[in-house]
């Protein structure tokens, strides 16, 4: 039997993911995480990205899209608290596309400096989604 460790995704709309995994991996501040279980416990920030989950005894990992948020390791549960959380296959290109066109609008025309960090916020977070649905992409 394989050695597990408990995965939580969570957003403030709803429960995500929870169950059973060989293997977690998302974007943290400083880089790239991988979680294995007995990990050493652990709070950081993550950054807008892919979060992928290897299940136990399934061949295809589960993939979620995260606006950034807080990870909490211990040795046998990952709780990732994001933003904004979407399932891989809820993922929209067009609607992301969209909101990054929107988004680069808004910085050309912030008028302080409020509005600039804004969307300049937003328009990271598209770019993070639209490299997500890319890599999505690939794996299929």
């Amino acid at each position: 039997m394989a050695h597990t460790i408990h995965v939580d995704v969570v957003s403030a709309e709803a429960s995500i993911f929870s169950g059973e995994a060989e293997f977690v991996a998302l974007p943290g501040e400083v880089g790239e995480l991988g979680i294995y279980p007995k990990h050493t416990p652990l709070i950081t920030r993550i950054k807008p990205g892919a979060v992928r989950i290897k299940v136990n005894g399934q061949d295809e990992e589960e993939f979620v899209f995260v606006a950034g948020g807080i990870l909490e390791v211990q040795p046998d549960v990952v709780t990732v608290l994001a933003d904004t959380a979407i399932r891989g296959h809820d993922l929209d290109e067009a609607k992301a596309l969209e909101a990054k066109r929107i988004a680069e609008e808004a910085i050309t025309n912030a008028k302080s400096d409020l509005d600039l960090a804004r969307a300049q916020s937003e328009l990271a977070i598209m770019a993070a989604q639209l490299a997500a649905i890319a890599k999505l992409r690939q794996r299929r």
